[in-house]
């Protein structure tokens, strides 16, 4: 386990001053002494230590290189983000937090979020054509009985089949819902009229 600042100021201390200084072997078993349950030091550690300070004045790291990492307040702020707008891009959440788009995925991946996508197959199973015979002779049977039914349902997918000739038979944008909705509802008005 590497030696933090604590550890080092401490060893320093063991090394002492003046005509009360220790030997680096010395240091070495004062320290094992203290921390049994820690891996000992060696000598050179004990010495790269001593060095550090003499040269610089302090015993602290030198500043890593590189690109700095996310601290944690900001991998909180990604995650608070994520689940306060779960419809948001990650491109959305590095301009709003001012961050670059592979930290963002990087921290979804940390912390294993993934955009849940959704795939619609469409594939027909034996049994479907009675299902779909029996539905329609169902719906057929509701809306006779119970004139203007099918005028109040509301379809929420983005494609809507109608029955008649001359009216688009699938919407394919989501936006045009509304259109859809009411070209299905004046259809099934004028069936009625």
């Amino acid at each position: 386990m590497p030696l933090n600042e604590r550890d080092r100021i401490e060893i320093l201390m063991m090394i002492g001053v003046g005509d009360r200084m220790r030997t680096q072997q010395e240091v070495c078993r004062l320290f094992h002494e203290m921390h049994p349950d820690r891996e000992p030091v060696s000598q050179s550690t004990v010495s790269r230590i001593e060095r550090k300070y003499r040269e610089l004045g302090h015993v602290r790291d030198a500043p890593r290189q590189g690109r700095p990492k996310i601290n944690e307040n900001v991998q909180q702020d990604v995650i608070l983000s994520a689940l306060e707008n779960p419809h948001c891009t990650v491109r959305q959440v590095s301009r709003d937090l001012n961050i670059g788009k592979s930290s963002v995925s990087n921290i979804f991946k940390k912390v294993k979020y993934h955009p849940y996508r959704v795939r619609l197959i469409h594939e027909l199973a034996e049994d479907d054509f009675d299902r779909r015979t029996e539905f329609c002779e169902y719906m057929m049977d509701h809306n006779n009985q119970n004139n203007g039914f099918i005028a109040n349902i509301l379809f929420s997918d983005e494609a809507t089949v109608h029955p008649r000739a001359g009216l688009s038979s699938s919407v394919s944008n989501v936006d045009d819902r509304t259109s859809a909705i009411t070209a299905f509802r004046e259809a099934v008005s004028e069936d009625q009229g």
